[in-house]
């Protein structure tokens, strides 16, 4: 054997450090992007669900207010609210 030439296996524990650091920068941007994919995705659900509860909201409150402005005082053609 050569003493010259250093055997690669006593450096493998040198290395580790920086390849596990090269690794670390070569996933960043793939996992950065799937980060931001699925925040983007559940903020987009979350507005989603409050545009729907929104116009929700909207047409219940429109259709109260035709029930309000057209109907006569003591009809009971209206529905009563429960009780209970």
């Amino acid at each position: 054997m050569d003493t010259a030439t250093p055997s690669a296996r006593p450096l493998a524990p040198l290395t580790q450090p920086v390849r596990r650091l090269v690794d670390g920068v070569r996933r960043w941007p793939v996992e950065s992007q799937q980060r931001a994919r699925r925040n983007a995705l559940f903020a987009s659900t979350a507005l989603a669900r409050r545009r729907a509860e929104r116009l929700e909201v909207e047409e219940f409150l429109a259709a109260h207010a035709r029930v309000t402005v057209h109907a006569p005082v003591g009809d009971s053609s209206l529905p009563r609210a429960r009780r209970g």
